[in-house]
Order: structure tokens, then C-alpha cells, then sequence
């Protein structure tokens, strides 16, 4: 029984049916023959899909993932200065990319507030000099451990004073809830019931990037991955979960305390804190039960070290210690819930 979908969720029918037929469209699409402009065809009706879908009114450029997109985004914005917010996923932190100017945290509830925001980059945009710098203003929409959304929304008013550009990892939300607003946005198939291999950074406008490649419009490089654009686009036309929000939300509200709660959650993913066993037990004890779970972040979980997120949001190191992260996807159905919830009350 899998319940780490956000770490990476089976694809849906309906994205392998789509790839079938992109593997029959064998060319290039940046050849100039009949064959590559057929394939180039299909590409350019993938990516409108894809905006159509999230109801996305810029540009899209395709990449290999999340890691990709966000490297792109970080390293070629148009802006000057750049912070980021303390709970961040590790590919926004991942060696080679820049280094950022300020780092933010989270408030008690879980959330980015003006204040945080000020606090971290307010006192260098005093002068006229810094004024004139933009900075790029990243966040989540979502938190991949806690389930936490982080409220982008709340900082407009400061981030307009700043010129700023700002920067969604919706790693964990697009295709799942409306994208909040920003100028870009990081997606992942994978995380959504499309293939691995292929994800997106959604773009306002191309201006707001330093172009850096032969492909994508000349934002990227690499042979364009057509087969899995189809079959990502066709993941984000079929959205339907075998469990409905409420089911999720009584799933989750059933666990009370042991839950870690960070003001508003998503129905889809949860940390669970067990009274005595540690998450590394309780990772072997499920595994042996057939339940496939996490104690983290899958770029993390395989350490023994606390998890940089549960520290930022405040978590005790014993707490910490005891918890697990139990995420729910599309093929996740009723009587998995079930049988997870006698699971857990029989661990002791």
C-alpha cells in the first residue's frame, strides 16, 4: 500500500496512453522537416494544454523536473537581489545554484508574512541604491513535509514596494489547487500523476529571464522530451482522485494531536507523530505491514539528521525525531485509509 505520493505518484492511464502516441512521432521537433514539424506541432499543442489546464495565461517552458526549473528560474531571473523562505525543498538549495541574499522564516502557523519578509530584505532597500535593485522573492505554495501552505499572498503590498519578481515552487500543488499569484512557477509531473523526467517553469514573461540555451524559445538546453509533454499534459487534464477532500480531511482530523498542524494544510499530505516509537521504526514496522511511507522530503529521508524543514517550522528535536509524512494521491482509495488507521493504532 503506497502513501508517499509526495514524494512521486503513479501515473495516470491516460498520461501513458498519451506518450504511446508521442513515441510514434519519432522526429525532433526542432528539425525543419516534414517529420520534426510534426513532432514540433504536437510539442505547441502540449504546452497549451499545460496552460490551459492550470489556467496559466503566460509562458511555459518545458524541463526535466522541478530541480531543473528551479535552476533556471534562480540562476537567470532578472533581478539583483534574491531571498528565499528557511523551509524551502533541497533542489532550491542544490550546490551551483547562486547564492541568495536573504533567507526568511516561517511564522508559528506556518505561513510567510510581510513582516518576515521585511525583516530579511527591508533594511538593505532603504537607500535610493538598493531601491533600484529587483529581488527575486521565492516560496513555496506548498510545504512537501508538513502539507503546510505558505501564504505568498499576504506579502503583495511588500513585495510590490521592492519591485519585486516572485518565484512558487508548486511542486506539490499544481494540478491539485489553483496556482496562487506569482510571475513564475516551478511544476512537476511526477508529483501529479504525469511521468518522471518532465516538469515545467511557468513564466509571466520571457523578459523576466537572462535566455540560456538552444531550445524553449532559447531558455533552455536540450532535445525537447516530447512523449513526456504529452503525457503531462494529459495528467493535468484528468485530475480526478478515488477519495473525495472531505474523506482526506477526516482521515487526517482523525489522528488529533498526533498531527502536526501549521495553520492552513492541504487534504493531501500529513505528519504524524507517533507518543513513543521513532520514524525510522515506524518506517520498517509499516514497510513490514506493506505500507509504503516517509520521514521526510525523498531527497532527505533516506538520513538519520532532523529534517531542516521540521526544524524551521519549529518542531522539537524529539518530536521530530517521532514523526512520519503519510501523503495521499490520486489512486488512493477508502479502504487504503482505512487499513493505514488500524496500522497505526496497532503500532505500540
Amino acid at each position: 500500500m503506497y502513501l508517499d505520493h509526495a514524494a512521486t505518484t503513479p501515473i495516470r492511464p491516460e498520461a501513458v496512453a498519451a506518450m504511446e502516441q508521442g513515441f510514434a512521432i519519432w522526429a525532433n521537433p526542432s528539425s525543419p522537416h516534414a517529420e520534426g514539424r510534426k513532432a514540433k506541432q504536437a510539442l505547441e499543442d502540449a504546452r497549451v494544454r499545460v496552460k490551459r489546464a492550470l489556467d496559466w495565461d503566460g509562458e511555459v517552458i518545458f524541463t526535466s523536473g522541478a530541480s531543473e526549473a528551479a535552476a533556471l528560474a534562480i540562476n537567470h531571473v532578472q533581478a539583483q537581489r534574491k531571498a528565499v523562505s528557511e523551509v524551502e525543498h533541497d533542489a532550491v538549495f542544490l550546490p551551483g545554484l547562486e547564492t541568495f541574499d536573504a533567507i526568511f522564516p516561517v511564522d508559528s502557523n506556518g505561513s510567510v508574512s510581510r513582516g518576515n519578509i521585511h525583516e530579511a530584505v527591508g533594511a538593505a532597500s532603504t537607500s535610493p541604491e538598493e531601491k533600484e535593485r529587483r529581488t527575486l522573492i521565492c516560496m513555496q505554495h506548498v510545504n512537501s513535509e508538513t502539507g503546510a501552505v505558505l501564504q505568498g499572498t499576504d506579502a503583495a503590498e511588500i513585495l510590490a514596494s521592492y519591485d519585486a519578481v516572485t518565484l512558487s515552487d508548486c511542486s506539490q500543488s499544481a494540478g491539485k489547487l489553483e496556482l496562487p499569484e506569482t510571475d513564475m512557477a516551478i511544476v512537476s509531473a511526477h508529483k501529479l500523476g504525469g511521468p518522471i523526467g518532465i516538469g515545467a517553469l511557468l513564466v509571466r514573461d520571457y523578459g523576466l529571464l537572462h535566455p540560456g540555451g538552444g531550445h524553449e524559445r532559447g531558455y533552455r538546453r536540450g532535445t525537447e522530451n516530447l512523449p513526456a509533454a504529452l503525457g503531462f499534459a494529459a495528467a493535468l487534464e484528468n485530475t480526478g482522485w478515488h477519495t473525495t477532500s472531505a474523506k482526506r480531511e477526516a482521515f487526517y482530523d482523525q489522528f488529533g494531536d498526533a498531527r502536526l498542524k501549521f495553520g492552513k494544510q492541504v487534504d493531501f499530505i500529513g505528519a504524524l507523530t507517533h507518543p513513543a516509537i521513532s520514524a525510522q521504526a515506524l518506517l520498517i514496522r509499516l514497510d513490514a505491514m506493506g505500507i509504503a511511507v516517509s520521514a521526510g522530503s525523498a531527497c532527505s529521508s533516506g538520513t538519520l539528521k532532523k529534517s531542516r524543514v521540521l526544524d524551521a517550522f519549529g518542531v522539537d528535536d524529539d518530536t521530530a525525531a517521532r514523526t512520519i509524512r503519510v501523503s495521499l494521491g490520486w489512486n488512493t482509495t477508502p479502504e487504503e485509509l482505512e487499513t493505514f488507521t488500524k496500522a497505526w493504532t496497532s503500532l505500540s
